[in-house]
């Protein structure tokens, strides 16, 4: 999918965008919104698109949304995870640094004498420091200025941040909202993407399913130390490749997991969240300090083939 700045068709959230264009309308409307959802299905689209509604800038062509496609619109700002030059990725968290410009922002007069608005996209990753600038300027909002925050992961914020929103919760898409969303999605990808159009495009990655392949031996128990260091080194040069198998085999061991706890096996149910718990600290560490990717799989691939 494109960048949101640049989206204008959504997909799936006809109701919570209908929702908060009735607020508007009944003149009540909340400072600050909570959109939250699974990762992939849209949240930073609605935010640009409500936003677009606040600034007089649903018309594609007027000169409003060719400033907010283009990052320069004055009464809009985006706050979101950074870009680390060196590594050449995202951070991973949102610093009081990159929420320091919010303060200033809203006490500005608005550039076009209406809303003020500000995305924060991925609120989750807000770290300590930058979300209690962020509660601050929650608690004293400034009139005719309207916060929008999108999270995958609201139980990750602080709770008196959730408290000050008004909360809009996305469903995943339907599978025709998914066929009408990606036009050309496979059958088998639409199965494994859950109802999120992005999650579809990150399994598009797994071109010739080896990736999942790999993943449904791991679970088996009938990885070969041959084959898993010849995969792990070329999953680990793939673009994606690193952060799809995480995904995949935490799905995979999560599934396990809970098929355990319904059969009554307690035990294997709780070897099963042990290595998704496992997982998910390889995957933070090696992603937040560099490591050698293939590694790290083949790590995974130890600890999870056993059941």
């Amino acid at each position: 999918m494109s960048d949101p700045r640049h989206t204008l068709n959504l997909y799936g959230h006809a109701e919570a965008e209908a929702t908060f264009r009735q607020t508007l309308a009944s003149g009540k409307l909340h400072h600050a919104w909570l959109i939250c959802g699974p990762a992939g299905i849209g949240k930073a689209t609605l935010a640009f698109r409500l936003a677009r509604l606040l600034l007089n800038a649903e018309n594609p062509d007027s000169s409003q949304a060719r400033r907010i496609a283009a990052g320069t619109h004055g009464d809009l700002l985006e706050i979101s995870r950074a870009v680390d030059e060196k590594k050449g990725r995202l951070r991973g968290e949102i610093t009081a640094a990159d929420v320091r410009p919010v303060q200033t922002f809203l006490h500005h007069t608005a550039t076009e004498g209406g809303w003020r608005v500000v995305i924060v996209d991925g609120a989750e990753y807000l770290n300590r420091f930058a979300a209690n600038a962020l509660l601050k300027i929650l608690e004293e909002p400034p009139p005719r200025c309207i916060l929008l925050l999108t999270t995958s992961s609201p139980g990750a914020l602080l709770p008196t941040i959730r408290s000050r929103c008004r909360m809009l919760t996305l469903s995943a898409l339907s599978d025709a909202d998914m066929r009408a969303a990606l036009p050309g999605i496979s059958a088998d990808v639409l199965v494994r993407a859950h109802g999120s159009p992005g999650r579809a495009l990150f399994l598009s990655h797994d071109r010739d399913g080896a990736i999942a392949s790999f993943v449904a031996e791991i679970l088996a128990g009938q990885v070969r130390g041959s084959e898993t260091m010849a995969l792990s080194e070329r999953i680990a040069r793939e673009a994606e490749g690193f952060a799809l198998l995480c995904d995949l085999l935490g799905e995979g061991l999560a599934d396990r997991a809970r098929s355990a706890a319904r059969r009554g096996d307690l035990a294997k149910a709780d070897l099963a969240a042990r290595q998704c718990s496992e997982l998910d600290t390889l995957r933070r560490q090696t992603e937040g300090f560099n490591l050698d990717k293939a590694q790290a799989i083949r790590q995974a691939a130890e600890f999870a083939s056993g059941s």
